[in-house]
């Protein structure tokens, strides 16, 4: 087992495009935000590459996919919080078009390692 596989992983790789386009357009948000919801936006993106690197390093698939589970999760709470800020007129609605086309992608390359783990979990139960 590699240690650091989990970089290779195209889904980890766009999962840190999530949190680097994520912090950028938290400097858009106003002042009285910064420890409401962009505290949570950053915790939740950054949740999605910690989930990635920490399930694929777990030894049972069945764990894997628990992880890669937790880290969609937190990928549409990202996606759900921007759309709030959108409503909110904290970003753009092409900032959040811009995001929801990278939060697509990401839940798809997502299912796919999902997909991958989940077959052999059924087998070990």
């Amino acid at each position: 087992m590699e240690i650091f596989g989990y970089r290779k992983l195209i889904a980890y790789q766009r999962a840190k495009v999530v949190v680097k386009r994520t912090y950028k357009l938290l400097k858009k948000f106003p002042a009285e935000e910064r420890f409401a919801m962009c505290d949570q936006l950053r915790r939740a993106s950054v949740s999605i590459t910690s989930n990635i690197a920490e399930g694929v390093n777990r030894f049972s698939v069945k764990d894997k996919a628990r992880f890669i589970e937790i880290a969609y999760g937190s990928l549409m709470e990202v996606s759900s919080q921007f759309e709030m800020a959108e409503e909110l007129n904290y970003i753009s609605p092409e900032d959040r078009l811009s995001m929801d086309i990278l939060i697509e992608e990401e839940a798809r390359l997502l299912s796919g390692l999902l997909n991958f783990y989940k077959p052999s979990t059924n087998s070990n139960q």
